[in-house]
């Protein structure tokens, strides 16, 4: 009865056009007429075939015991980012597990973003060095007293960086932003800067850095109408929940800390994802077919709040008693 079961969940999970005995017989290694004596049940899967499939799958295997089964879901984790090596690690895992994915009309990815999606901060100017400084400073302890100035990420991490930014112009991709999207990024200049982390120049030119991005961004809306869709949405704040979708299967990002995620390729969890998304993205503006006029008032209002925070560090300048 539990093997019957746990061959259900493996059903649930694959493709409807793919054999149920040759995903097995991958899974295992083993050959067709070995799965399928499994899969009738002529034999019995060993435990530690039990747990090769569940791995394969990404099925949890409490889903056997529970009635409430569809309330389990399986996740992996990926690896925290702790200092200049892990963050090092976490680009070219990013860049290597999205990569086979670039200029195929078959994928999508969809980004609720809740802070500037990280492809957009893995460039070589000031406000990508500020970001990694950010994320570093929080997690790794050595870096506890340094400021801004003394913050010397490697030649290959800034190299890593790059490439999986530039490899985002490639993906098709959609990208749901509500008008607060900037704000952590704003919050983070602001408060390096009045803490002394970070120069007044510094800080000037990471929001200089900002809008152009914005600028770059509005204008890809314009001219990669065929992989790039922008939505914007007045009601919902995101959550930088990542769903994307291949021919073979669909997986799930739900943040867990800084740059690190669960993920889960459950096919009833994907899809639930996928439906709540396609309803935010209804209730939003497509700022990639809508007019001119709608495009200029959403991002205007993004420039208004970069011009607010610029005039916050130039009155603190001109304000100083020396």
């Amino acid at each position: 009865m539990i093997q019957e079961n746990f061959l259900e969940l493996i059903k649930k999970q694959i493709n409807s056009k793919n054999s149920l005995i040759d995903e097995v017989a991958t899974a295992l290694d083993i050959s067709y007429d070995a799965a399928h004596r499994r899969i009738s049940k002529k034999s019995k899967l060993s435990l530690e075939e039990g747990v090769t499939l569940a791995k394969y799958f990404s099925l949890s295997i409490d889903q056997l015991f529970s009635s409430e089964d569809e309330h389990i879901v399986a996740v992996k984790k990926t690896a925290p980012v702790q200092d200049m090596e892990s963050l090092l690690a976490y680009y070219e895992n990013s860049y290597n597990s999205l990569s086979p994915l670039i200029n195929n009309k078959d994928v999508e990815m969809i980004y609720s973003a809740k802070d500037l999606p990280i492809f957009y901060t893995s460039d070589d100017n000031l406000l990508s060095k500020f970001k990694m400084y950010v994320w570093l400073k929080i997690m790794d302890s050595d870096l506890g007293d340094v400021r801004f100035t003394g913050f010397n990420p490697s030649l290959s991490l800034l190299e890593a960086a790059k490439r999986l930014g530039n490899m985002y112009n490639d993906l098709n991709s959609i990208e749901i932003w509500d008008i607060t999207t900037i704000n952590s990024t704003l919050k983070q200049i602001h408060f390096y800067f009045e803490s002394n982390s970070l120069t007044s120049k510094d800080a000037l030119e990471i929001c200089e850095d900002l809008q152009k991005l914005i600028q770059q961004i509005s204008k890809k809306i314009i001219d990669q109408k065929d992989n790039f869709k922008f939505y914007y949405n007045e009601l919902l704040l995101m959550n930088n929940r990542v769903l994307v979708k291949t021919p073979s299967e669909t997986s799930l990002y739900v943040p867990f800390t800084i740059l690190s995620y669960y993920r889960t390729n459950d096919v009833t969890t994907c899809n639930q994802a996928e439906h709540f998304l396609n309803i935010q993205m209804d209730g939003s503006k497509l700022l990639s077919t809508a007019g001119e006029k709608e495009r200029n008032l959403f991002f205007n209002k993004i420039y208004k709040k970069i011009d607010a925070l610029r005039s916050l560090i130039i009155a603190k300048n001109v304000l100083e008693f020396e």
